[in-house]
């Protein structure tokens, strides 16, 4: 079970006064008097002798403080004195987390509750670089740079729209279009998908009240409209619920049937395509899994990906559009 922040906090107090050299070492009344005062809160007895067995052995904690108990005087004490809960290595995913959540709020300091935490973010950012460029020259890890976020700097006017139920105009300019268009949109949602934002909302031109999706990156220009419009009951993670990535088309989601390679399923279970998942089969000659998804492109660039590590079993027609997407790629290297 997680801990709580109160839990965090007695950990951090019973490690400092294990770690001050230029007090005696403490007794269970020591530090159940040293962590009450900093709480600003009578701690149990009970409480601190859990803490204590959880910082050396709870596996969810990961410290495996070394806290020795000195029966001899009744006092406690690291085995290693250089030891601290403070210095316990950071793990490569968690490092390369820690790195895309930092690039995310440096960009978007404009933001008022951004700017609430602004020291902590550059102070937090500043000991992240430095301690990733230590590890780098040390040969010991390397990391991929987190791309910028191009169209971010609208994010803020975005936010506001959508807090403000106020309708926003934009200039688009998509792939398929040699000028941009302009577009009068309810905003409901922003969500980032692969290094880029997106804005789902309602553009009042369309037939249909149907929702849009729109690239930040290809926003060429928003102004205001001094425009509000009704609130909507948005619900992303419905929206989302059947979709793989940003794009969510009209139709009911389908059942998809996937056949892994057994190498491949070994990583496709332990990192799940979508919630949806379920494997049928996994056996010595493959790792059969179903999907309940919307068929749309970002799961066709997903299975290509894949590249021999995976056949299409069922939709009939996700099979054809496979079938024909391999068909042209041979043709590129015939």
């Amino acid at each position: 079970m997680p801990k709580n922040k109160d839990a965090l906090s007695r950990y951090r107090w019973i490690d400092e006064r294990l770690r001050n050299k230029r007090l005696p070492k403490p007794t269970l009344d020591v530090l159940i008097a040293y962590v009450s005062e900093k709480m600003d809160a009578s701690i149990s007895t009970r409480t601190i002798q859990k803490d204590i067995q959880d910082m050396r052995q709870d596996p969810e904690l990961n410290y495996m403080a070394p806290i020795l108990y000195e029966r001899s005087s009744g006092t406690y004490r690291y085995e290693d004195e250089s030891y601290s809960i403070s210095n316990i290595p950071i793990e490569e995913a968690d490092l390369q987390g820690l790195e895309i959540a930092i690039g995310i709020l440096e960009q978007f300091r404009s933001l008022p509750v951004i700017q609430q935490f602004e020291d902590a973010i550059l102070k937090i950012a500043a000991s992240l670089k430095m301690n990733r460029q230590t590890l780098e020259h040390k040969g010991m890890i390397k990391f991929s740079r987190t791309a910028q976020y191009k169209g971010a700097e609208h994010i803020p006017d975005i936010v506001d729209a959508i807090k403000n139920l106020e309708v926003i105009r934009i200039a688009y300019q998509s792939f398929d279009r040699n000028e941009p268009k302009e577009h009068w949109v309810e905003p409901y949602h922003l969500r980032e998908y692969q290094h880029r934002f997106y804005l789902i909302g309602k553009s009042q031109k369309a037939k249909g009240g149907t929702l849009l999706t729109f690239a930040l990156d290809r926003i060429v220009k928003l102004w205001p409209t001094n425009t509000n419009f009704d609130e909507k009951n948005f619900d992303d993670a419905s929206y989302y619920r059947h979709a793989i990535g940003i794009t969510v088309l009209e139709g009911e989601p389908q059942n998809v049937v996937l056949s892994f390679t057994p190498h491949q399923g070994k990583y496709i279970k332990s990192q799940p395509i979508h919630t949806s998942q379920q494997v049928l089969e996994d056996n010595e000659k493959e790792c059969r899994i179903s999907l309940n998804v919307v068929i749309n492109p970002e799961l066709h660039m997903l299975l290509l990906g894949y590249g021999a590590n995976v056949k299409v079993l069922e939709p009939e027609q996700l099979v054809q559009k496979m079938a024909a997407e391999t068909a042209a790629m041979k043709e590129l290297y015939s």
